[in-house]
């Protein structure tokens, strides 16, 4: 993992395609925008769909 340092307006570009600018710091939040075309899909690591369990899986965990 590459950690960067980075201020208020700071870009830092990934590719040719990709630049993520820090807009504002506000105490533990930061907010960030990113330029990417389209075709490029772009989610919060918290909203990505888990892989669903098998049924097998379900079931034995159910039954503890």
């Amino acid at each position: 993992m590459l950690i960067l340092g980075r201020k208020k307006n700071q870009s830092i570009r990934i590719g040719d395609e990709i630049v993520v600018t820090i807009l504002a710091v506000d105490g533990d939040r930061v907010k960030v925008g990113i330029d990417a075309p389209a075709h490029i899909r772009i989610l919060r690591q918290e909203l990505e769909v888990e892989p669903a369990k098998s049924a097998s899986q379900n079931t034995a965990e159910d039954s503890k």
